[in-house]
């Protein structure tokens, strides 16, 4: 409305109604309340009657009045909204701290202030601790710790009551600590009003307005922030509703698997129980489980007679497989004999019926090791018998021989090889020294076993009978023979053979007299100092029946050459290979320059530093035979075991 128009309309006469209309167009367009003076200031500085300015008064005041009622419904009407908008989003399948983070938001905005902040309850530590910040800008206020009954929002949970200030920091009613008065401090905070977050009867937390300028929060507001603090602990009880449903739900869905799992594995240990029952039906072996087992267990298996120590002796104790790095061993022993381990690769999460799968395995591997030992041990006798009733003649009916020694899949009439074994290192006792030669006895079954001979434990020792294969010697089998034994039960064996002998069904005799040729043989290699080696009767001649018995053969080579030889080593002459060239050319001088490739004159020399050594009678017929008998020995002696 123009001024003209405005003056014209207050001067007239007219109904009351004039007086309205500035008014209404105010409140049309929403003008401030200081332009509500403005029409009776005009028609006052015009010099309008007193009834048009009082009637202007009167027509402002119910103007402001309705402008206030406007104002409060528009209020009402955004503070609704937003608790309606709060509440839809509530509703929704938000995160809970989007929907705090959101409330705190429009309480700030609604309330008009600087700052809206929400803390909750620490039921493990009894206080208060911020969980969301609006408009915060100090770091050490964000991370504010609120003990019960401290600072005012430690009243409000305290009390479960609403508390506001208009200044902070001149209030009394609250307990002041440094911590706190530091945070509020550093965010500048002045005016502050807090309404608790209630879940029954239970104070959960506080949601917060504040200034950082003097403010009086009205009632209206404090109301506001009570409804956004109502919807917050709705908000939160869902959540946590929510989050123990979920659990809940996720509980359910692993108590499936693991019913679904336990099935599986129930029907695994099933097979495996149907799969080991078979093996052992049919006579399967260790090998035979681990197989079926690692098709059970979907790894590999293996049973290896040398372990993990430690882990095979846990196992052992415990009476349950344990895990060694990536694998699972499992002891297989019987009483107190610990007779190897089931060993499952890569699979370092073992399930527990899986675990038991593979102890029952173990546990069945050790009954078919044992029975087949038994097997073995009782085959082991009935060869061991035969041969002792070979060696001692008892049985002079050739049939019965050869029916027995069939039996055995061994071939008497075939050629044959007596051999006599000893272990040559003294055991500390004899507990020792019988559990060795247990160990030498049936090492040396097994190897009779597979070469279709027969062993037999005798004279302190083991005597065996085997087969000569086609192309070898008896020199070869005996080495042979100490090189497999040695390596079977870790210690030097020295293996003495005979002569090839045949048609021992026919002629036990035979047997007798060869085992005795092969333990002379023997004993020929000990005192010779070839422990751990092996050679037959053909390797020493007439040398081995001077070498039977107990006699100290270095000795005599040593009294007998040993001048000689020293001379040799120290001076890095020839005289022994000299001496051995001279006899072997029959004395002659002239055969022996050409045996050694040198002029006569110097075999001439070296006989004659070997005559200044030994004596001059050193070319008499006794002492010449004692001389070559030392050089022969001499030569067994240092030979090398192959």
């Amino acid at each position: 409305m123009s001024r003209d128009h405005l003056k014209g309309a207050m001067a007239a006469p007219g109904p009351t109604y004039d007086a309205d209309a500035p008014f209404l167009e105010l409140l049309a367009r929403g003008a401030a309340a200081e332009a509500y003076d403005r029409p009776v200031l005009l028609a006052r500085a015009e010099g309008g009657s007193g009834e048009r300015i009082a009637a202007l008064e009167h027509a402002k005041l119910l103007a402001l009045r309705v402008r206030s009622e406007l104002e409060g419904r528009r209020r009402r009407e955004a503070e609704l909204s937003a608790l309606f908008e709060t509440a839809h989003d509530l509703a929704g399948p938000r995160d809970v701290d989007a929907v705090l983070q959101a409330i705190v938001q429009r309480a700030r905005s609604l309330l008009g202030t600087d700052i809206a902040y929400l803390s909750l309850h620490d039921p493990a530590r009894g206080d208060t601790y911020m969980r969301v910040t609006e408009g915060s800008v100090a770091a050490r206020f964000q991370q504010l710790r609120l003990g019960m009954g401290e600072g005012l929002g430690g009243l409000v949970a305290q009390t479960a009551r609403p508390y506001v200030t208009d200044d902070y920091f001149r209030d009394d009613r609250f307990r002041h600590t440094t911590t706190i008065g530091a945070g509020v401090h550093d965010e500048g905070l002045v005016a502050i009003l807090g309404v608790p977050l209630m879940l029954g009867p239970h104070v959960i937390g506080v949601l917060f307005a504040a200034d950082r300028r003097a403010r009086v929060f009205e009632r209206e507001q404090i109301a506001l922030l009570g409804s956004f603090a109502a919807l917050a602990a709705a908000a939160i009880d869902t959540a946590n509703l929510l989050t123990e449903t979920r659990s809940a739900l996720a509980g359910l869905e692993r108590a499936n698997e693991i019913i679904q799992d336990r099935s599986a594995v129930i029907e695994r240990a099933s097979d495996v129980h149907d799969r080991l029952a078979e093996l052992v039906l049919r006579g399967g072996g260790v090998h035979d489980v681990a197989a079926a087992v690692s098709q059970v267990l979907d790894g590999t298996v293996e049973f290896l007679e040398s372990a993990p120590a430690a882990a095979v002796e846990t196992s052992r104790a415990e009476g349950h497989a344990v895990r060694h790095q990536q694998d699972w061993i499992a002891a297989v022993a019987a009483g107190g004999e610990l007779l190897g381990a089931l060993v499952l690769r890569g699979h370092p999460g073992l399930d527990p019926v899986d675990q038991r799968t593979l102890e029952r395995a173990a546990m069945v591997t050790s009954l078919l090791l044992l029975a087949r030992r038994s097997a073995a041990e009782a085959e082991q006798r009935v060869r061991g018998e035969l041969l002792d009733d070979l060696i001692e003649a008892r049985d002079r009916d050739p049939r019965l021989l050869r029916e027995r020694a069939a039996r055995l899949h061994a071939d008497l009439d075939a050629t044959h090889v007596v051999l006599a074994a000893r272990l040559d290192a003294a055991a500390p006792d004899a507990d020792q020294e019988a559990a060795a030669r247990r160990r030498l006895w049936s090492a040396a079954s097994h190897l009779a076993a597979t070469r279709h001979g027969l062993a037999a434990a005798r004279d302190g020792g083991t005597v065996l009978l085997l087969p000569l294969q086609h192309g070898d010697t008896a020199t070869e089998l005996a080495r042979s023979t100490a090189l497999h034994l040695g390596t079977a039960v870790h210690e030097a064996v020295t293996v003495g053979a005979s002569a090839p002998v045949r048609g021992l069904a026919a002629e036990p005799d035979k047997v007798v007299a060869a085992y005795a040729e092969g333990r002379r043989c023997l004993d020929a290699l000990r005192l010779l100092g070839r422990s751990g080696d092996g050679a037959a009767a053909e390797d020493f001649g007439f040398l081995g029946l001077l070498l039977a018995g107990d006699r100290d053969v270095s000795g005599f080579v040593d009294r007998t050459i040993g001048r000689v030889a020293a001379y040799d080593e120290r001076r890095g002459t020839d005289l022994l290979r000299t001496l051995d060239a001279y006899f072997t050319s029959g004395m002659s001088p002239a055969r022996t320059k050409d045996e050694l490739h040198v002029h006569v004159n110097t075999v001439a020399q070296r006989l004659e530093r070997v005559g200044r050594l030994l004596g001059d009678d050193w070319q008499s017929p006794a002492r010449a035979l004692e001389i070559q008998l030392a050089l022969r020995l001499r030569r067994l002696v240092t030979a090398a075991p192959h």
